[in-house]
């Protein structure tokens, strides 16, 4: 896959969650590269690059191989395949805030079903708390802050409820089997079509 298509396949996934430009698309390949979990499998010429090199014109251009000059193609390595599996294995703290909890949601249906019940509960655990604040907070100052702040922390309490009754839903189904996938192993990127992005976000490094 190459950078063009690997970028939409990421808006397609993620761009509710992140928006990715070449500049930051380019120097994680290069460093996921670096870490050889990914690997360039050829070059091709023009088509699509046109795009890319229409926002990423300056700066690549004057890296030589990685300007306009072709696509350049990669696929991941085995190392990067287990640290796909790694990754979606990961259940800490780190998986259900809010810069990450979306990432892992996106790739659930490869995830095994008791990794994504912690991060599923532990994703509700924290918007419960959030909750819990913002209903002390309006409870305590709701006299002595003006209409329009008391309004933006309403807008952020009904949010969390909107999004605490999704994670019932969601932690509901998992528990009764509902899902088809529910009881589904965590499938390798090996086995994965090829319309799959890479594993993971741009804006993270393994380096």
């Amino acid at each position: 896959m190459h950078g063009y298509q690997l970028r939409k396949q990421l808006h397609a996934r993620l761009g509710t969650f992140r928006a990715f430009s070449w500049g930051s698309l380019y120097p994680t390949l290069r460093r996921l590269q670096r870490a050889g979990l990914i690997a360039e499998t050829s070059s091709e010429p023009g088509g699509e690059a046109s795009e890319e090199g229409a926002e990423a014109a300056g700066p690549t251009r004057a890296r030589g191989s990685w300007g306009r000059r072709g696509r350049r193609v990669f696929e991941l390595t085995a190392d990067g395949k287990d640290r796909f599996d790694e990754l979606v294995a990961e259940a800490g703290p780190q998986t259900w805030d809010d810069e990450s909890f979306g990432v892992h949601l996106a790739f659930f249906s490869r995830t095994p079903v008791e990794v994504r019940m912690r991060i599923l509960e532990g994703r509700r655990r924290r918007v419960e708390e959030r909750r819990e604040g913002l209903r002390s907070t309006l409870s305590r100052a709701s006299e002595q802050i003006d209409h329009y702040t008391r309004e933006l922390h309403r807008l952020g309490l009904e949010s969390t409820e909107r999004e605490v009754r999704w994670l019932n839903e969601l932690i509901d189904a998992e528990r009764s089997g509902a899902r088809p996938d529910a009881a589904t192993p965590a499938v390798s990127p090996a086995d994965a079509p090829d319309d799959v992005p890479a594993p993971r976000p741009p804006s993270e490094s393994d380096a």
